[in-house]
């Protein structure tokens, strides 16, 4: 039975899907037509070349409905498209166009006026009165004279395209992945097109991932969610949906220089409500608070900051003040960069009492902008100093903010102000959190004015799973300091202050003493040198190092200097002038802290352990961070926001990692009574973090019941009939797809756990898994690295258990390709199976070596087609033996053919292709094709030697044979095969 193709399973519903919610079809012949495709040319290529991105008549007519006073010839603006440069940087120029912030000069006014390309009118007036024109396209050809692209569904607002649709077959294996790396080829390939493009999805019918063009990274990726699960045309209907995709042009697209790079996001399902519900809230008459509790490490800087200019530009709120308050000088700047970064105007800093209380004063500045401040600058501030009530307060980490300062200053200040309380960590059980409550949520049933948990942030891959495990008893405090000190404190209950926690431990005297003692120091710090360079170092991570305070940070570096390189750590704490010396030591330079961070985040750059113990446990944001070493008593807010700093998620293509999840080793023990570290509701708590040892239950589960169905394959300790046996086993797809899947998932948990005495009963049959998966592995990809098969600790393993099978059944037993072959490989002791991927690899490897042969080229491919019917179990393994015989055989017999006729390699290639596509004359066009090839030696590197080839051939055939689309045809297949010999 054929397999469903990609037009058929799904790009052709999501055409019927556009239709019906407002979307007019296109056809591709009438979108080409209209994109000024030249009809006459004779390749797809040439026909394409002079083409415009843009229904350039469309945009003409809808820009002059716009702007009647713009009086530029048709053809101007796209030129003005065409000077964008084809990078991040044009594309952000184009959103501005978009968001009709372009301008134009209007001679009869003599000055610049605003130019309007989409009226967002729309997003308020019923389907039939639409003004813009929402059109959607299919097969949309692009090519810039090296690369042609086709994408697979492209939507476009008056004549310019906004949003592409990437599909796939719902068949292929990771079919999303493979739709994003064709949105990324684009990029690469085709950046031209991606200029005006602003959104991209990627689907297979069940899944639909979405994110913004300039930034396809994995964590940038995202699930998009309906009510229905797997409904494609209930996923189409609402992320395509006209007023969605507005919205998303118009508010939702941020740009932001992060690292000295510029960067695009897109805000999330979660943010984009959060945002909406932030400003109806605010411009409600009726209620004037509101509590928005979104995790950690979810976006609630970038929710806030939109929410604020989205109320700065409402109507409704008639030129307002939006208050940012942050509660920590370093957030505080971390806010106004992040401003600055989305270009955000009208921001005016209250960095004193004095300048807070002038913005503000009704009868003095009155200030009409968004003001960052801190909660100490609202101390003694008159009563009723302005009494509007379109003045916003957004207030950040609200659980730190709801009594004293805010109480008694800020609401008798700004009596009649909305107030909106911003966290992310939940709201605790204690009567501090129970506060939060009653100041923010009391207009709201559920107490939340939006909530993003920690178990959605999970599940959508916003954040990751946190493990922690215990560390040695000795090195933990004792219970009764622990208890007496610290846990059994009523004021510690709740804390959401870490400069409150410090002030609580310079009283713990017992439990400082004990954490910094003169013994214990250098055992913790050789226990995490061990730790890190077994567990984290392998993996490519880096960790924290949580220190009790700025003295133990010093201990714990020169102790860590000792074990380490001094390169591998550094310490980062806010230094002050009284320091005595032996911290004074430690101060850091603003530029070089600010080197320290930078290199930090980056994967194989010094340093890779930052010991710290209050500065960067707030608001400082390093994928990379895959352990902490906790050796600071915390709980609750302060706490959870630590431990939060391991839970980005982390990709690094180029190195081959995805970080799986968040990791605490906990020295100090808070994590032994965990219901009294975390006082939050026990569904959250089981959430936020999980012990180790559920995975350690789980590898032993999936050991127990998922490997030994795997591991009776082998029954000789891996000899040639062993090997051919699994070789013949997994030849279906399915069946690899499924044993890749579960051994990937013990790896994982492996390459977690590893080293540890717990996998002792398990080390022999895990190793003997990890050697089947290399046998399959290598028999089956396309290139076999074995280094790269494997997580870093599992090849260690896999050295040295199986080194020498590793060293037999790599694809280093290659044959020859020549008349010897077939003899050589019946002589052979493998298996039929092994002979064929054998040959298939043999012959793949020959072809590469000598890639200037069209013959070679072209029997790889064969063999390739071979192989993929051996593995759909099309054909038997004796049958696709006898098939890669005789292509050999063939081969042979060309060899002697062409040697007799006296021809080069590429006339004879070229004789043989005419004459099997039946071109009448085939010798003599086969004699210009090649001439015309001798004559321009540069077509692979040339794109004028390239125009020109093609021409001379497509001429030399038309020549001799009369039919069009048999000449077009044999021209492209000729090409392609070419292409991928004599490569530059």
């Amino acid at each position: 039975m054929s397999k469903p193709g990609e037009h058929k399973t799904v790009q052709s519903r999501i055409l019927t899907y556009a239709q019906k919610i407002g979307w007019r079809y296109v056809s591709r012949a009438e979108a080409e037509a209209r994109r000024g495709f030249d009809s006459d040319g004779a390749t797809p290529e040439d026909r394409a070349r002079p083409a415009s991105l843009y229904f350039g008549d469309l945009l003409h007519a809808q820009v002059h409905a716009f702007n009647p006073k713009y009086k530029e010839a048709e053809g101007a603006l796209v030129g003005e498209f065409q000077r964008l440069n084809a990078d991040i940087a044009g594309n952000r120029e184009f959103l501005a166009y978009l968001r009709n912030q372009g301008k134009f000069f209007c001679a009869e006014e003599n000055r610049e006026l605003d130019l309007q390309l989409i009226d967002y009118g729309d997003l308020d007036r019923p389907r039939e009165k639409w003004r813009n024109v929402y059109e959607v396209t299919e097969e949309f050809y692009v090519h810039n004279g090296r690369h042609g692209t086709r994408e697979d569904v492209v939507f476009l607002i008056n004549g310019i395209p906004v949003l592409v649709i990437e599909c796939k077959n719902a068949t292929k294996d990771e079919a999303i992945a493979l739709g994003v790396d064709q949105i990324r080829r684009y990029h690469a390939e085709t950046p031209e097109v991606m200029v005006p493009e602003m959104l991209f999805t990627a689907t297979e019918a069940i899944g639909f991932a979405y994110g913004v063009t300039w930034n396809t990274v994995r964590r940038n990726i995202f699930r998009w969610k309906s009510e229905e699960v797997g409904n494609l045309e209930a996923k189409v209907k609402t992320f395509c949906a006209v007023p969605h995709v507005l919205r998303v042009l118009k508010d939702f697209i941020l740009f932001a220089e992060k690292e000295e790079e510029l960067q695009k996001f897109i805000l999330h399902q979660h943010q984009t409500a959060a945002v909406d519900r932030v400003v109806a809230r605010a411009l409600d008459p009726k209620r004037s608070r509101g509590l928005v509790w979104h995790t950690q490490g979810s976006g609630k800087t970038y929710t806030m900051i939109k929410a604020a200019e989205l109320l700065f530009k409402a109507n409704e709120a008639q030129k307002p003040t939006i208050l940012l308050m942050i509660d920590r000088n370093e957030l505080e700047d971390q806010m106004l960069k992040n401003l600055v970064a989305v270009g955000l105007g009208n921001v005016a800093h209250a960095d004193r009492i004095a300048t807070l209380n002038k913005l503000l004063d009704e009868k003095g500045q009155d200030y009409r902008g968004i003001v960052v401040t801190m909660i100490h600058k609202f101390r003694d501030m008159p009563a009723n100093l302005n009494t509007r009530k379109n003045i916003f307060v957004l207030i950040d980490e609200a659980h730190r903010t709801t009594g004293g300062d805010l109480g008694n200053f800020l609401m008798a200040g700004l009596p009649n102000a909305s107030y909106i309380g911003f966290t992310g960590t939940p709201v605790d059980k204690t009567a501090y959190g129970r506060g939060t409550f009653k100041t923010f949520g009391c207009e709201d049933d559920q107490g939340y004015l939006h909530k993003y948990s920690i178990s959605e942030s999970i599940e959508d891959g916003t954040t990751l799973p946190l493990y922690y495990n215990l560390a040695p008893n000795e090195m933990l405090v004792p219970h009764e300091i622990m208890e007496k000190e610290f846990l059994a404190l009523a004021e510690t209950e709740g804390i959401a202050d870490i400069e409150e926690l410090n002030k609580i431990l310079e009283r713990a005297v017992n439990l400082k003493n004990f954490l910094k003692g003169k013994d214990r120091v250098p055992k913790v710090a050789r226990f995490v040198a061990d730790h890190f360079r077994q567990n984290v170092e392998p993996l490519g991570y880096k960790a924290f190092l949580v220190a009790v305070d700025r003295e133990a940070c010093a201990f714990y570096k020169e102790a860590l200097d000792k074990i380490l390189p001094p390169e591998y750590s550094e310490i980062v704490f806010t230094g002050n002038n009284n320091d005595p010396q032996h911290l004074k030591k430690w101060h850091l330079e603003g530029k070089k802290e600010k080197q320290i961070r930078k290199n930090f985040t980056k994967v194989g750059e010094w340093p890779k352990i930052l010991i710290v113990t209050e500065k960067l446990l707030t608001g400082f944001d390093a994928p990379i961070l895959y352990a902490m070493y906790l050796d600071k008593p915390m709980r609750d807010h302060t706490l959870l926001q630590a431990i939060a700093r391991v839970n980005r998620p982390y990709e690094n293509e180029a190195a081959e990692m995805v970080k799986p999840h968040g990791f605490v080793l906990d020295f100090v023990g808070i994590f032994d009574k965990l219901e009294k570290a975390l006082a939050f509701d026990s569904d959250e708590i089981n959430a936020i973090v999980k012990d180790l040892g559920l995975l350690k239950q789980l590898f032993k589960a999936k050991m127990e019941t998922k490997a030994p169905a795997y591991l009776a394959l082998v029954t000789r300790k891996f000899d040639d009939k062993d090997v051919d046996n699994l070789i013949e086993h997994f030849r279906a797809k399915e069946r690899r797809k499924e044993f890749f899947k579960e051994y990937k998932e013990i790896e994982m948990l492996y390459e977690i756990i590893s080293p540890d005495a717990f996998l002792r009963p398990f080390i022999e049959d895990y190793a003997k898994l990890s050697s089947i998966y290399a046998v399959v592995q290598n028999a089956y990809a396309k290139k076999v690295y074995v280094d790269k098969a494997f997580q870093k600790k599992t090849n260690e393993l896999v050295q040295q258990h199986v080194g020498a099978l590793m060293a037999k059944e790599e694809p280093g037993e290659y044959v020859a390709i020549d008349k010897d072959t077939i003899d050589t490989i019946k002589q052979r002791a493998d298996g039929k199976a092994t002979k064929v991927i054998n040959l298939v690899k043999s012959i793949e490897k020959t072809a590469e070596e000598n890639s200037d042969d069209p013959f070679l080229v072209a029997l790889a491919d064969r063999a390739k087609a071979v192989q993929e019917s051996f593995e759909d179990l099309q054909t038997t393994t004796a049958e696709a033996l006898a098939e890669l015989f005789k292509e050999i055989d063939k081969n042979e017999h060309r060899k002697k053919e062409q040697a007799a006729k006296g021809l080069d390699g590429l006339t004879y290639f070229v004789l043989c292709k005419l004459t099997d596509d039946g071109i009448a004359n085939p010798e003599a066009a086969s004699r210009k094709v090649a001439a015309a090839f001798s004559k321009f030696p540069n077509w692979q590197r040339s794109e004028a030697e390239l125009r020109e080839v093609r021409k001379q051939v497509t001429f030399a055939l038309f020549a001799e044979e009369d039919d069009i689309s048999k000449v077009t045809a044999t021209v492209e297949a000729l090409f392609n095969l070419l292409h991928k010999s004599f490569r530059p």
